[in-house]
């Protein structure tokens, strides 16, 4: 393949159907006008539909991380803010430029799950919880029903679960948001639906939180609607990208394993893996392939790769093995040359 390789931003690499793409021109012919407000709704209908939940729970967004941002921004105050570490950045590097007061909680090895009781003896005051579920970059479920209805019974706590992943986890807790006012669901149709260039987001919010956003304008571009609009109407593309990289994250899992690198389920379309080699993520890079380099939110040698299409996923697995190799020689060398000394 020509070209740089692109996993590390956890996209989609299957393009949408052409219907879609087709739709997205459409609302082209409209760039000179806002978008109608009949189709927000229209589009607010549909997700609402999907997620399986009354219209007035949903609030669009040109993206999901604008939704989390300004959950972060309007319920921080006067609350203490908890969330996992490692966690999505841009919720990271929010909380802290408006949180006053922030608690962490460590995911640690060897599985990288969430111990409720330790999470339950953090919100012991007004808090604001933030919970990537399933967990970016572990691709790691950390939430069970039983923790969320526990967090969501204590009324000065307000939960905030991002299933931007949901689509290949199939954990959701959207239902629960009828009845849990202090509960809200953030998703995108960036992943599964493949309209990342489309920045296309929602928020499942129990009643708590929908005062706070009356005001808020989801401000999406026409094509970006026109895209969603159809993709919400054609969603059989979507079971079949998720079955795609499900079985590609799958056979690439396996085929690291019997090179002995130390990888991780993934309930995402991405997956974590460890190697003891040296600068693996520049070396990658140097070889045309972009990966997520871990390093510094987890230790040295950690990295996250998306999952691409079998064509990439063979040439990310090409060079890994190139760089393994590589480096068996050099070890080779230092013996041999250890041993004529």
């Amino acid at each position: 393949m020509e070209g740089v390789i692109s996993l590390d931003m956890n996209e989609v690499p299957y393009p949408p159907p052409q219907r879609i793409i087709e739709a997205a021109q459409r609302g082209l012919s409209s760039l000179n006008r806002y978008a109608d407000p009949e189709n927000l709704e229209y589009l607010r209908r549909l997700l609402a539909n999907y997620a399986g939940v009354s219209r007035n729970h949903v609030i669009l967004s040109a993206g999901s991380n604008l939704l989390l941002r300004e959950v972060i921004h309007i319920f921080s105050k006067g609350r203490k803010v908890v969330m996992v570490s490692p966690s999505f950045l841009p919720t990271v590097e929010a909380v802290k430029q408006f949180a006053i007061k922030s608690v962490s909680i460590r995911l640690s090895p060897p599985d990288y799950s969430l111990n409720p009781e330790m999470l339950m003896k953090t919100v012991k005051e007004p808090t604001l919880v933030l919970i990537d579920n399933p967990n970016n970059p572990t691709g790691k479920i950390l939430l069970d029903r039983a923790t969320v209805v526990t967090l969501t019974q204590n009324p000065d706590i307000v939960t905030v679960i991002d299933e931007a992943y949901y689509e290949f986890s199939q954990v959701t807790f959207s239902n629960l948001v009828h009845d849990r006012p202090n509960l809200a669901i953030t998703r995108t149709m960036d992943k599964a639906f493949s309209l990342a260039g489309a920045r296309v987001g929602y928020i499942i919010a129990g009643e708590g939180f929908l005062n706070a956003f009356s005001s808020y304008d989801p401000f999406l571009p026409q094509c970006s609607l026109y895209a969603a609009i159809e993709a919400l109407n054609n969603l059989s593309y979507v079971k079949q990208n998720v079955r795609r990289i499900v079985e590609e994250r799958e056979r690439v899992l396996r085929k690291l394993d019997t090179l002995g690198a130390h990888v991780y389920s993934s309930r995402a379309n991405f997956f974590l893996m460890k190697v003891e080699l040296p600068g693996i993520a520049r070396r990658l890079r140097d070889m045309g392939v972009l990966v997520s380099d871990l390093s510094g939110q987890l230790s040295p040698g950690f990295i996250r790769v998306s999952v691409g299409t079998r064509e990439e996923n063979d040439v990310f697995l090409d060079s890994y093995t190139k760089i393994l190799e590589e480096e068996g020689s050099k070890r080779l060398f230092s013996t041999n040359h250890t041993n004529h000394a």
